[in-house]
């Protein structure tokens, strides 16, 4: 009885649940390590120097050594025999491996190079 009694106030009352199915569990780890305007810059295995910024991107916890882009864009250099060549590069998305030193454009790729070529393509990686 006294049982009851002490927990009838906990009995009568409304709780607010919230269901473990109602949280979204992706969209809590897609979004833990989110960068806007995220810069990232250096030099690829030859030397040469790159930059590359993004609209916004994200870590996911799975993946640590991959960065996921969203509108990126850049410019990287290249040693060719004909000299320097400059490469302007932009995508709606794209994944930057940093480990790898990989960078994978999709969605409306457009390169623009100093020596007068133009790409416009679907998908493209690139290795630094």
């Amino acid at each position: 009885m006294v049982a009851i009694l002490a927990a009838a106030p906990f009995l009568t009352k409304q709780i607010l649940w919230t269901p473990i199915t109602a949280v979204n569990m992706r969209d809590i780890v897609t979004n833990q390590f989110k960068m806007t305007n995220a810069n990232f810059s250096g030099v690829d295995k030859d030397g040469n120097p790159f930059k590359i910024h993004a609209v916004s991107g994200h870590q996911e916890y799975g993946k640590p050594d991959i960065v996921f882009l969203e509108q990126p864009s850049g410019v990287i250099t290249r040693s060719t025999a004909e000299g320097k060549r400059t490469d302007k590069i932009s995508a709606k998305r794209g994944q930057f491996n940093h480990k790898e030193q990989i960078l994978t454009l999709t969605g409306n790729v457009t390169v623009n190079s100093s020596t007068g070529d133009k790409i416009l393509t679907k998908e493209m990686v690139i290795k630094l």
